[in-house]
């Protein structure tokens, strides 16, 4: 059987129709930059997240690049971060000239550790803590980082937090005992479209979630390359703007999102079942829910990662039985050698370094079928009694 790790075509299928329709729209439109579709997109995601307003991108990365930049982050600026993301969680920092400084994650839930948080800005001197001018904080895998420590944290120094949540539109944590949705509660929530994301296009795209409506405005003010009128520029901004085709696409998917989170968050389930079933543990974990299970969604699996012990090995035999697996991430930040120059060294940020050894992320697309995962799971199960009688 084969079991791919997305499968894109079910989804468009159901939605087919409706797809075209919205792209037809734009094109006959002729508002090909910016226009109304951004514009009603920007506040139907500002009403699901919770926040004040919404302010539509190019894609998750630049949502963080101009996040960093409405706060005028630049040479000679630190920028706090997990050690452990994609890629653009820290290249944007290095990108605008400011150093970033990784901390190591928590090795139950992969997300930013938050003593680790405390400790780094304890230890730091006076004037080395004035030149951090910013927190980016992960809730990786589509799962909430424990926020409100973080946040006090941030608070007590002074300091305004970013929220990437590229992987985690939706998910939910507790706040002083509510619930809220990640990208509600730091400075900026930055969010991606890709079309493997749970809520995605049919090309690039992003969004940032703000509750300030003057760093709302300069978030809108930078997207355009700093002009408020055309061909004045009052400050230095980029080109930033999501795509009008993207928006109507996103528009379209957005209704459906809860549901295939829940879809998702059932086929997590499903597999738990399985791997408990199989007495698999410890060499193969699941991945934990940090939150609240009376939450409408702790987790909305973006990913599905287990650890593995024997994970290269087990990945190859699960390729030869046609089931595909992903490493989501095989190097943490400070190991990667375009950081080389800061120094940091192997064995310097254990957890992260042996999460990048042991994570690996299965199918858990809404269509995956029961099937599908039963195979997978058995020939995991297989590959380690094949391990045991060698």
């Amino acid at each position: 059987m084969k079991v791919p790790l997305l499968d894109l075509k079910p989804q468009l299928e159901s939605l087919h129709g409706e797809i075209l329709e919205a792209v037809t729209r734009v094109v006959e439109s002729t508002r090909y930059i910016m226009g109304p579709e951004i514009e009603n997109l920007e506040k139907e995601i500002a009403e699901y997240c919770g926040t004040a307003d919404a302010v539509g991108v190019s894609s998750g990365t630049d949502a963080l690049l101009l996040s960093l930049m409405a706060l005028d982050i630049g040479p000679g600026d630190l920028v706090l971060t997990t050690d452990f993301s994609f890629f653009a969680t820290a290249g944007v920092i290095s990108r605008l000239n400011a150093t970033p400084v990784f901390l190591d994650i928590n090795p139950e839930n992969w997300n930013l550790d938050t003593v680790q948080l405390e400790q780094k800005l304890e230890s730091m001197s006076s004037d080395d803590r004035k030149r951090v001018k910013a927190i980016i904080v992960v809730h990786l895998y589509g799962q909430s980082a424990e926020m409100k420590p973080l946040l006090d944290c941030a608070e007590k120094y002074g300091i305004p937090m970013i929220e990437d949540a590229a992987q985690a539109i939706g998910a939910e944590c507790r706040l002083n005992g509510s619930p809220r949705k990640v990208g509600s509660m730091g400075t900026f929530g930055c969010f991606s479209f890709f079309p493997s994301k749970n809520l995605g296009g049919i090309g690039d795209g992003g969004i940032i979630t703000v509750q300030d409506p003057e760093l709302a405005s300069v978030l809108r003010l930078k997207r355009v390359h700093g002009g408020e009128k055309k061909y004045y520029h009052r400050v230095i901004g980029g080109n930033f703007r999501l795509d009008p085709i993207q928006a109507a696409v996103i528009r379209v998917k957005l209704p459906h999102l809860n549901s295939w989170h829940r879809k998702r968050r059932e086929n997590a389930l499903y597999y738990n079942q399985l791997f408990e079933k199989a007495g698999l543990a410890p060499k193969v974990l699941t991945p934990p829910e940090l939150h609240d299970s009376e939450l409408n969604f702790p987790h909305i699996y973006n990913q599905y990662v287990i650890r593995a012990e024997q994970r290269d090995e087990l990945r190859e035999f699960l390729l030869e039985s046609e089931c595909a697996t992903e490493v989501y991430y095989p190097v943490p930040f400070h190991l990667q050698e375009c950081f080389s120059d800061l120094e940091w060294g192997a064995g310097t940020l254990k957890h992260s370094e042996h999460a990048a050894n042991t994570v690996l992320a299965l199918p858990i697309f809404p269509e995956l079928t029961r099937e599908m995962q039963d195979y997978l799971v058995e020939q995991i199960r297989l590959f380690y009694q094949n391990q045991l009688s060698n």
